[in-house]
């Protein structure tokens, strides 16, 4: 138990430190950060000129305070790459996914469309034969008629349908198209 919580309040801590590069990265890129640093560098030099400090001593703990920033500054910024990186790494494995989604999706419309060709083939034969049967068939009584007007109605519904299913699914197939490219 004690190694759990030794481990949480570690990554508790290195939590607070990355917000707190992550802050001073952002300071140190904006606007008040070049005025503080551009004031700071203008009452280093008029120290000397106001004999406060001797010149030689101000350039020395000018050169260590901005050598030592340098070196800060390098190791914040390299911490903000590696977990720009991660993100873009994290990012592309998302596209990866999409990717291998829309392929497949595409590949279902592709069985779907062959599908409703098979139906839309096997309706035209099913048509083929009501005018078959109508054809042998003049004595039908008018009831027998009436069911054919029927079977050719629910027939020719069945087509619109099967019309309105493949043009939706061409709509997909260009929506699938254009994510590919983008």
């Amino acid at each position: 138990m004690k190694k759990n919580e030794e481990k949480i309040e570690v990554l508790e801590k290195i939590e607070i430190l990355e917000k707190i590069a992550n802050g001073i990265t952002w300071w140190i890129g904006s606007i008040p950060s070049l005025i503080a640093h551009t004031l700071f560098f203008m009452i280093s030099f008029l120290l000397p000129l106001l004999h406060i400090v001797e010149f030689d001593k101000m350039l020395l703990i000018l050169t260590t305070v901005v050598s030592l920033e340098a070196i800060y500054l390098a190791i914040f910024i390299q911490m903000s790459v590696n977990k720009s990186h991660e993100k873009i790494e994290d990012i592309q494995e998302d596209i990866e996914d999409i990717q291998e989604d829309i392929e497949e999706i595409s590949e279902d419309i592709e069985e779907i469309s062959e599908d409703i060709e098979e139906i839309n083939e096997d309706i035209e034969d099913i048509q083929e034969d009501i005018e078959e049967i109508n054809e042998d068939e003049d004595d039908e009584d008018h009831s027998e008629r009436a069911k054919n007007v029927m079977l050719k109605s629910n027939v020719s519904s069945n087509k619109n349908e099967i019309k309105s299913l493949k043009d939706k699914i061409e709509e997909l197939q260009n929506k699938i198209e254009e994510l590919k490219k983008e």
